[in-house]
């Protein structure tokens, strides 16, 4: 059952990832003050669950907020599912992680344009068709 309802999960993610426009998430990072601050933001290339990767800017708020603490968490919902991912969140600035996270390529070569790799190390996750869910740690497999 656990292992089906994660690549339920992971269907969902996938089918979002790459889409320019209306498929957002929520990403939440820690401010300075150590409080939550979410944004909503749109997939650009996904493995299932295990790890998101964001199209950012690295003069914004919130790459500021991710170079003072990694933690960060995703949240994914509809009236059919909440799928919430726990784990740490990267800057990455290499040419192709770039290219990969621009949806159209074109500005990826922008100094001041980074991705934003998200990895997972916990998820919880509730789909009310069936009213499954299940909670825990992500195996790194």
């Amino acid at each position: 059952m656990k292992h089906e309802l994660i690549e339920k999960a992971a269907a969902i993610i996938m089918e979002k990832a790459g889409r320019k426009v209306d498929e957002h998430c929520a990403v939440t990072t820690i401010d300075e003050n150590g409080y939550p601050v979410s944004s909503t933001m749109s997939i650009s290339k996904a493995d299932g669950v295990r790890w998101l990767t964001f199209a950012s800017c690295l003069d914004s708020d919130r790459v500021r907020r991710i170079k003072k603490c990694n933690r960060a968490c995703i949240c994914l919902n509809s009236a059919g599912y909440h799928i919430s991912l726990v784990g740490t969140i990267e800057i990455l600035t290499d040419p192709q992680a770039k290219r990969d996270a621009w949806h159209d390529e074109s500005g990826s070569d922008d100094p001041k344009f980074c991705a934003l790799r998200f990895t997972t190390e916990r998820y919880n996750l509730y789909f009310s068709e069936n009213d499954e869910g299940d909670a825990g740690v992500l195996s790194k497999e």
